[in-house]
């Protein structure tokens, strides 16, 4: 049965994306069966594997509001072993309408109770907020890695990240752990970069993998052609950074069971 992972962090622009997405191609191309799930209204996950949500008639949307089975949604990709549950601009929507029912809590993680039975490691891409549909992907998960880039303002919400990652275990989901926080978007070329890291290092101890993932232009390219790192570029520094983080992860995974 496969375990739940949520790649969350509440702030904007630290390639929670671009992780979600090359972690899971990554993992899919260690002979693992992967399911990416884009939980994010603004749906990059989906139009970073060369899907046009303009064109979609089903999306996780209809998966929270509608009595349908998850596989007439689900896209297969061209990445290997990696298949997508699709997002959109409609979940901009559902959390007001999630507001409104008493039991908005548990609904993703009762959808996914069959659904890991199908995959090894599923992987949530979920909004940059602290709001209703990121805490389902929390209630749902058993393991959270937070990305954080390596820049200035490196540890700032991270307080508060954890404050309701805690309040999702105590309260909703006792079985949630943090699998690690990995560094993004690094460059090693400057002494604030590194310093970042030696803080992060002294904030969250061993939780920080040891993969760095640095900045890479293929990386940041690799959306635009609807591909994962791996299958624009495998031989970039991008695509070896997230494949010694697949292997960091699913070590981890296997060591907590």
């Amino acid at each position: 049965m496969g375990k739940i992972i949520s790649i969350f962090n509440q702030k904007g622009g630290v390639g929670k994306t671009t992780t979600s997405v090359n972690l899971a191609a990554g993992i899919g191309r260690r002979n693992k069966n992967v399911l990416l799930i884009d939980l994010d209204p603004q749906g990059n996950a989906t139009s970073g594997l060369g899907v046009d949500k303009s064109t979609l008639e089903k999306s996780v949307y209809d998966l929270f509001t509608e009595d349908i089975n998850y596989k007439d949604i689900i896209i297969e990709t061209k990445a290997k072993n990696l298949t997508l549950l699709p997002g959109g601009i409609d979940l901009a929507g559902l959390e007001l309408e999630l507001s409104k029912t008493e039991k908005w809590h548990y609904i993703l993680k009762e959808e996914l109770d069959s659904v890991k039975e199908d995959y090894d490691v599923i992987i949530l891409d979920c909004p940059p907020s602290l709001g209703i549909i990121s805490l389902m992907g929390l209630i749902a998960s058993d393991y959270v890695i937070i990305p954080i880039q390596s820049e200035f303002y490196a540890l700032e919400g991270t307080t508060q990240l954890l404050e309701t990652t805690n309040m999702v275990k105590e309260n909703f989901n006792k079985d949630l752990s943090i699998l690690g926080v990995v560094m993004v978007m690094h460059d090693s070329r400057t002494r604030l970069a590194t310093d970042v890291v030696t803080e992060v290092k002294n904030a969250f101890g061993d939780l920080v993998f040891k993969t760095i993932i640095n900045r890479n232009v293929r990386l940041a390219e690799a959306p635009s052609y609807g591909l994962s790192i791996f299958d624009y570029d495998r031989l970039s520094k991008g695509a070896w950074n997230y494949k010694a983080l697949s292997k960091e992860v699913l070590e981890r995974i296997s060591k907590n069971d």
